[in-house]
């Protein structure tokens, strides 16, 4: 299916296309619970990042496709690198994070 590494970012439209097509993936929200509860992506995961390094090998399957967000993509690329470096080959993060998501995907999730 895949040849080589997966590329580090993944675009919010693909993130889309893969939920409605029903790919199995793990959607990871590394963003603050206060955030969380602000806006999010119905079925993701709420993972703080802080949280990432104690709960990431009990709670993330290194062999399945993970895409990780936060608000604009930065957190998310953080945690990304870090994944990576622990074995977690398929992981990817949501370019633009959940403020791109309402602006051109979904405009029913709060921006803030």
């Amino acid at each position: 299916m895949l040849v080589g590494m997966m590329d580090f970012e993944i675009n919010v439209e693909e993130v889309k296309a893969m939920l409605d097509s029903g790919d199995a993936f793990t959607l990871v929200d590394v963003r603050e619970p206060w955030e969380w509860q602000t806006a999010r992506i119905d079925g993701s995961k709420h993972l703080p990042m802080g949280d990432v390094p104690t709960r990431a090998h009990q709670e993330l399957d290194p062999e399945s496709h993970i895409v990780v967000m936060c608000h604009h993509g930065v957190r998310s690329l953080s945690v990304t690198h870090w994944l990576r470096q622990q074995g977690f080959e398929n992981v990817q993060s949501m370019r633009g994070g959940i403020d791109h998501w309402s602006r051109a995907v979904d405009a029913a999730v709060p921006i803030y």
